[in-house]
């Protein structure tokens, strides 16, 4: 006598948690050793933080009538007023281009503010994987500005 075959189409609730339970554990183990690294929006974020730090200085030194100085300090940009630090990560490229000299005194990697708001200027180019932004500081008028920059 034969017996029909039984066909059985689809899976078992053991046999799916079963698979999403080694899915689980890969990703356990796997995930930690991803790089975590810094985006494009990010790489904007940090600009712009540089630049509130920067704009927050200059206005510390228009409201006291008193120089504030701003140190770019490799991957840190410490302000002059507050105790405010921006921390540039590791895969993020830091240029600034600072003056030698403002007010007739050295400046050792700093960017000035006077009391008239006026500043020696500087820029601060902060650049990942062809995207860049550059953190300007206009040297008359002091004034701030964050320019998206494309690098080659």
């Amino acid at each position: 006598m034969n017996r029909p075959q039984l066909t059985r189409d689809g899976f078992t609730l053991l046999e799916t948690v079963c698979v999403m339970a080694i899915i689980a554990m890969l990703a356990a183990v796997l995930l930690p050793l991803l790089p975590r690294a810094t985006s494009r929006p990010r790489l904007e974020a940090y600009a712009m933080e540089t630049a509130a730090l920067l704009n927050r200085d200059r206005t510390a030194a228009m409201r006291t009538r008193l120089p504030v100085s701003t140190k770019v300090d490799g991957r840190a940009i410490r302000s002059g007023s507050s105790p405010r630090v921006v921390q540039i990560p590791d895969d993020v490229s830091v240029d600034a281009v600072l003056p030698q000299r403002c007010a007739d005194a050295l400046t050792r990697r700093t960017i000035s503010f006077f009391a008239t708001g006026m500043s020696c200027g500087g820029t601060i180019t902060l650049s990942r994987l062809g995207a860049g932004y550059e953190v300007r500081v206009n040297w008359v008028t002091g004034g701030i500005e964050v320019v998206p920059r494309r690098v080659l």
